[in-house]
């Protein structure tokens, strides 16, 4: 098996644990920051709820239902986000979309945690919005 293969496979089972196994997927008691979105084309659905203090992600967790990519993506979003300030926040997301686009260095960075087992997801436009979603609400729920 060659390396690409073994690492292709790594990636699988990292996005089928956190699809599994979601981090994170709760409701919070008091949340500063809210956002709930539907890609009406597949029907993935994310609610992603943050608590933010002096300018620091202190708590992140997500709700909904959809496919694999779509949940597996939040429950690594809410993860490398805890703890975080804002700006950094916006970096990763930022460095994601850049992998999500195919950029090779952005996958390559080590700053996207597991989040970089979605980098195949860039050979697969159609999927691209399944791992974007929960960043995209992450933004919102941020404002």
């Amino acid at each position: 098996m060659s390396s690409d293969a073994r690492l292709s496979a790594l990636y699988q089972e990292v996005i089928l644990d956190h699809y599994r196994r979601p981090r994170n997927k709760r409701e919070l008691e008091a949340p500063t920051g809210v956002c709930f979105l539907k890609n009406p084309v597949c029907g993935d659905e994310v609610d992603v709820q943050l608590i933010v203090r002096d300018g620091v992600v202190a708590e992140a967790t997500f709700g909904g239902r959809g496919c694999s990519i779509s949940q597996a993506s939040a429950s690594m979003m809410t993860e490398l986000v805890k703890g975080k300030t804002i700006e950094d926040v916006r970096a990763i997301v930022d460095r994601f979309a850049a992998m999500l686009r195919g950029d090779a260095e952005a996958a390559k960075d080590e700053k996207l945690g597991q989040a970089r087992a979605l980098s195949g997801v860039s050979r697969f436009p159609a999927r691209i919005r399944c791992a974007s979603i929960a960043w995209d609400a992450l933004l919102k729920a941020m404002k």
